[in-house]
């Protein structure tokens, strides 16, 4: 007799996506899997560049031709053999930032629920103001009804006419919720300057830096200010009328351009007509700093159309719902069956299900606090992941591989439980979940865990160990065991006396009103390392990136506070630097040579050779972002697409230059034996004793390799690093200089980072603090919280839960104050490196 056995592992042979070494791993199926190892090491190569990639293609395989030319597809993996992989999903690190019109709402689905809740269920009103009591014949005849009280016919509201994206849409914003007007205000960028210096800031703008010489052609004054204008001149400048004139525009170079009909466009129209004709993201940033953007008088920002609002659900309009917290949803949404006539009971409770169970995934991952109207772009990275997850788990799939990259970036400790919740029950469910991520809470849940190492760039790509947390835990070879086991090194910083924190003074803030902050006062140290930790949503970037920053930047330029900061003290501090693990670069052509100035040295070192002398080279011959230096056939990227129809397009590298973006006669070049694309393959550590001597190469070598970024190629593309790597990079060129009046705001500095790396992090802190910086970081991560000179915790909870300051103090002082969520994970987290 023949049994089938089912596959217990997916099997990879031969894995060699960057930097990983032919790996062989079996990764259980059915199972939750965590892979670990330190930045760089190939963790999110072999999650998803091999399992996800694979797991995707292969599925979009079986799709039609047809279909497929319409999905954004993922070419081959660089795997010689994956045996049983599943259809695979993806969350990422960094979701896409969504566009304007979307809420939690639409995101979550919740509000479609919520539309056909109201469709169906809602007590509507007659043209003639006669409310209608809800009834199952209402609901089955949506569309036409007539009044029992006055007999007029009318068409009852549908799901879709409570779209505001569709017809439900307020006819004055558009479903924006907010109408934007030109401030005239913005238009005239300094009033003391002429109209010839350029006081008209939106003639600024691209084809209008004529504008000018037209205007002096109808009769405007353009060399006196523009303060000093009549009152009829100005006007004609913001408002005149469109007319064609006659010019000559002189060139730089002397010669003259005629033109016989150049257009007159006043300040108001170079704004309107510009915003009209683009469609460009970064053209509309750019146009939008002329508007200033108000709640809609008409909707009152709820964005649907004000005539939706008569119709009722237990009292409540459909904009009043929408703008409830998920958990007072969830209270309203269970008085709603019994508020129904009792024949409508049974229809009643199954949209009600169906409403509660689009919530539950969002109230299990602790988002029970966000409203159903909060805009999409106003949520940070964890909360978006944590709506696109619990999306995924309302879906019930099973046989599904879920790839998660970093889902803890952005969550509070108290969060991460919900999470754990929320991968077994997709483990339940008949899927496999397999999650990168360095929190110890995460890989200590795991069935399995994959160890990935010994270190990061070339030194990674390889298989530390592999087992269950058990095991991990005992093996002395591991990086992780000690952070599991409570035996490593906590806290990396001098503990400070009580009587020093202050020692320096203090940047001092009063909040009046501001979102969900209400009237709050925070003293930061100055010289010291403060964290600034609490819920998602409870009010971390409005204390500091919505009014410190902006206090402080306005102090500087001698300018009125914002109207929401009642009161500032900068204590001498005069400058900010803003650190984000926003990549750095824009394309391959961003490397980490070309960030820093190690190309630049680079390309004079090889100017001066006898060689390039020669050939009467200068430096620019050796820049690859030149037709000079470039390689011919791929342009200096070192790679190459193919376009194959209805298959991925093909990314290989370069058949001439063979990925070192230089063309062939730059290449015959030396330097101590290695031409310049050799050098950019080199790693940090690699390049430190080559260019020993050449002292201003040395220097930033020796700056990256102390923030631990050693393991990095010089030619390595900037925008693949991870968000904690693009962070220290960022600031290579602060390292080793004097910071007295400079304040650092870092914006989660963990993420991406190994605990290994945090420790790096906290020594870079260490530097800058010495230096003279004062260091604000917002974080959740209780390493670097661990590590801090002061914290101040905001909550209690998320929304309109938090926006206070519930416990100040150092690490210990807030661990020990029962008043504090962040306290409790806090003191439990010491405890274990007691």
């Amino acid at each position: 007799m023949v049994t089938n056995t089912l596959p217990t592992h997916i099997k990879v042979r031969g894995a060699h996506v960057n930097n990983l070494k032919n790996m062989d791993v079996d990764i259980p199926l059915n199972k939750f899997v965590a892979i670990t190892g330190r930045s760089g090491s190939g963790k999110s190569s072999l999650a998803m560049g091999v399992l996800y990639a694979e797991g995707a293609r292969r599925y979009l395989n079986a799709l039609s031709t047809f279909t497929r030319r319409r999905i954004n597809q993922v070419g081959k993996a660089a795997v010689d053999d994956v045996q049983y992989l599943p259809s695979a999903l993806a969350l990422r690190q960094r979701p896409q930032v969504p566009g304007v019109r979307s809420t939690v709402g639409t995101m979550s689905e919740s509000l479609n629920i919520l539309r056909l809740v109201f469709s169906r269920l809602g007590s509507p009103v007659c043209p003639n103001g006669h409310r209608l009591t809800p009834t199952l014949a209402i609901a089955e005849n949506m569309g036409h009804l007539t009044c029992p009280v006055c007999g007029s016919h009318f068409t009852a509201y549908g799901a879709e006419d409570f779209a505001f994206n569709s017809n439900g849409a307020c006819p004055t914003c558009g479903g924006l919720g907010e109408v934007r007007q030109i401030d005239p205000s913005l238009l005239i960028a300094d009033p003391t300057q002429t109209i010839q210096e350029g006081a008209v800031a939106s003639w600024h703008l691209p084809g209008r830096n004529f504008m000018p010489i037209v205007a002096n052609a109808i009769g405007i004054p353009v060399d006196i200010p523009y303060q000093d204008l009549s009152a009829a001149d100005q006007e004609k400048v913001l408002h005149g009328p469109k007319q064609t004139v006659a010019i000559n525009i002189p060139s730089a170079k002397g010669k003259i351009f005629h033109m016989d009909n150049a257009v007159y466009e006043n300040a108001f129209a170079a704004v309107e007509d510009s915003m009209a004709t683009t469609k460009n993201e970064r053209a509309i940033k750019r146009l939008n700093r002329f508007y200033t953007f108000d709640t809609c008088p008409d909707c009152h920002g709820s964005r649907f159309n004000p005539k939706l609002l008569t119709q009722l659900l237990h009292d409540q309009n459909i904009a009043t719902v929408s703008a409830m917290t998920v958990a007072d949803l969830h209270q309203f949404a269970n008085t709603i069956v019994d508020w129904l006539p009792t024949d409508m009971h049974d229809l009643g409770q199954s949209l009600i299900d169906e409403l509660l169970l689009s919530l539950k995934p969002m109230e299990d991952l602790g988002l029970d606090y966000l409203t159903l109207n909060r805009p999409g772009a106003t949520l940070s990275t964890g909360e978006l992941q944590r709506i696109q997850l619990g999306r995924t788990l309302r879906s019930a799939t099973t046989g599904v591989l879920y790839v998660l990259d970093e889902p803890s970036v952005g969550l509070h400790p108290a969060n991460v439980h919900g999470l754990i919740k929320a991968f077994r029950a997709l483990v339940a469910q008949g899927n496999s979940v397999v999650v990168v991520d360095h929190d110890t809470s995460i890989i200590a849940a795991a069935d399995d865990v994959i160890e990935i190492g010994p270190s990061a760039g070339k030194g990674g790509g390889r298989i530390v160990d592999q087992g269950t947390v058990d095991h991990i835990r005992q093996q002395p070879t591991s990086l992780i065991a000690p952070f599991l086991n409570g035996t490593a090194t906590l806290r990396e910083r001098p503990v400070l006396a009580a009587n020093d924190l202050w020692q320096k003074g203090s940047l001092d803030i009063e909040v009046a009103h501001r979102f969900n902050i209400q009237d709050i006062t925070a003293h930061i140290p100055k010289n010291r390392l403060t964290t600034i930790t609490g819920m998602s949503g409870a009010g971390k970037t409005t204390l500091i990136l919505d009014s410190l920053i902006p206090a402080l930047n306005a102090t500087a330029k001698k300018q009125p506070l914002p109207s929401h900061v009642k009161s500032f003290h900068n204590n001498h501090i005069r400058h900010v630097v803003e650190v984000d693990s926003v990549p750095v670069g824009k394309n391959v052509r961003s490397t980490v040579a070309t960030y820093t100035t190690i190309l630049d040295n680079l390309r004079r070192l090889f100017a001066a050779t006898p060689a390039a002398k020669a050939k009467g080279w200068t430096a620019s011959q050796f820049s690859y972002n030149v037709a000079a230096g470039a390689c011919p056939m791929c342009g200096g990227t070192g790679q190459i697409s193919l376009d194959v129809q209805y298959l991925p397009d093909i990314t290989e590298v370069c058949p001439q230059c063979h990925g070192q973006r230089y063309n062939r006669d730059v290449l015959t070049v030396t330097w101590h034996n290695k031409t310049i694309a050799e050098i950019l393959a080199l790693s940090v550590d690699e390049a430190l004793s080559f260019f020993k001597g050449e002292t201003s190469i040395e220097n930033t070598l020796r700056i990256l390799q102390a923030m631990g970024l050693g393991y990095l190629l010089l030619g390595e593309s900037t925008p693949a690093l991870s968000g904690g790597e693009a962070q220290r990079l960022k600031l290579t060129s602060r390292i080793g200089k004097r910071q007295t009046g400079t304040l650092f705001v870092f914006d989660e500095p963990s993420v991406g980072l190994h605990p290994l790396d945090i420790q790096q992090l906290v020594k870079v802190f260490d530097q800058l603090i010495q230096q003279g910086a004062t260091v604000i970081a917002i974080e959740h991560d209780l390493d670097v919280i661990a590590n801090a000179d002061y914290i101040i915790d905001m909550g209690p909870a998320g929304g309109i839960n938090g926006g206070h300051i519930v416990a100040t103090g150092t690490p210990t002082e807030v661990s020990e104050n029962p008043a504090s969520v962040t306290g409790q994970y806090l003191q439990q987290h010491l405890a274990l490196f007691a």
